[in-house]
């Protein structure tokens, strides 16, 4: 996981965003009224509890809101336009474990405000796959985009969506017929059996999108295409939560089966105000670490440590400066803190990979000198202790 964070902040500084840290509880109302009472986030997954104070709080269970609620809260609209990050953030859900996804779990996100053009979604896809690149699966990345249109659009394709599924209502599974009243759209994601037909055949937001709507949509494509990132059209695609309006995306990776999202975002421009702010336009992703993490073959050889094995109190005196001082030039350096073995002390170095290992015997330490092996070669010197900082660097 630790591989993965350093690689997306770096990828991240470069497109500009800056890390904000959101708490880890926040009120429930903060994600019961943006992310939607009809999701499965708020119905089934959030962990609730209350405090002293009989004040309903939740384990942050994603992160957008939680950053909206920061930005209106602490008077951040004097920095607009503004580019943030959250990287290896946990996150809980209720919810069965399985591949790639834990009741806690870790993500990596980015929210851009005070920007309503398209080309900042294009910036924040690309930041996505770029992200995928740069740990060696953009090739199994696959973009998925739609849009939901501005909310007056998305108001209306919701009561033709209406319109359309209620003549069927008898033959929606149980869970579709409890979203349909409150949110129909969270239907087209249904993946119940007795739903997909009629989902197959239902109206799609793009065909009812306004002038404005399609102008914005086209852009983001022409973006998109400008700088060779590759994509298809998902019709029905609407993301889990409520507060998405025009472009909503999604990134998927090969290797993950049923469960192969990774990245997921899309445009929130009414959510700042929803919150009580003033109407700020956003954008952005989430990004699950564990499933980047499953995605990855290997992670890049780290420099392997360096061991020391001594034999009584005065080695283990004369290997304490050494050993500091080549943590000091950034070496990673194993001991044994307890009294074991000589016979275990080399155990151990082998078990954590060390390149080298510095033995100092009681009569090394008599003599100020040390035996240099190489776990390589096998080749073993002697080196005087005064120079074995040098020789390992």
């Amino acid at each position: 996981l630790r591989y993965i964070e350093d690689v997306a902040s770096k990828v991240l500084t470069r497109y500009g965003f800056g890390e904000i840290r959101t708490p880890i509880f926040e009120f429930t109302d903060v994600f019961a009224r943006t992310v939607g009472e009809a999701t499965d986030i708020v119905s089934k997954e959030m962990y609730v509890f209350e405090d002293r104070n009989g004040e309903s709080l939740v384990l942050r269970p994603e992160n957008t809101a939680a950053v909206v609620r920061s930005y209106y809260s602490n008077g951040l609209k004097q920095h607009l336009p503004l580019k943030l990050a959250y990287i290896g953030a946990a996150q809980f859900r209720y919810e069965r474990p399985q591949k790639g996804r834990y009741r806690q779990f870790h993500q990596i996100g980015i929210e851009t405000f005070g920007v309503a053009e398209p080309w900042a979604d294009v910036d924040v896809i690309a930041a996505g796959v770029s992200l995928m690149k740069a740990l060696g699966v953009g090739g199994k990345a696959l973009v998925r985009l739609n849009s939901l249109g501005t909310p007056e659009d998305r108001q209306n394709y919701r009561q033709i969506l209406l319109n359309y599924f209620k003549p069927h209502y008898d033959k929606l599974s149980k869970e579709s017929k409890e979203r349909l009243e409150k949110n129909p759209l969270r239907v087209l994601d249904s993946k119940e059996k007795e739903d997909l037909a009629l989902v197959k055949e239902a109206p799609m937001p793009l065909d009812h999108l306004g002038e404005e709507a399609s102008a914005h949509f086209e852009a983001v494509k022409k973006g998109l295409d400008a700088i060779g990132v590759k994509y298809e059209i998902a019709p029905s695609l609407v993301r889990g939560l409520d507060y998405y309006t025009h472009t909503v995306f999604e990134i998927h990776g090969e290797g993950l089966g049923a469960q192969s999202q990774v990245i997921g975002g899309g445009r929130y421009d009414g959510l700042v105000e929803l919150m009580g702010g003033e109407n700020v336009p956003g954008v952005g992703f989430g990004c699950g670490v564990e499933r980047l993490e499953m995605l990855l073959d290997s992670v890049p050889h780290q420099e392997s440590p360096i061991a020391f094995v001594t034999v009584g109190d005065a080695a283990r005196l004369k290997s304490l400066p050494l050993m500091n001082e080549l943590r000091d030039e950034g070496k990673a350096v194993h001991n044994a803190l307890n009294d074991i073995s000589f016979k275990a002390q080399f155990k151990r170095a082998d078990k954590v990979g060390a390149s080298h290992v510095v033995v100092i015997g009681e009569d090394e330490a008599a003599r100020d000198v040390a035996q240099l092996k190489n776990m390589e070669t096998g080749e073993q010197v002697e080196v005087p202790l005064n120079e074995i900082v040098r020789k390992l660097k």
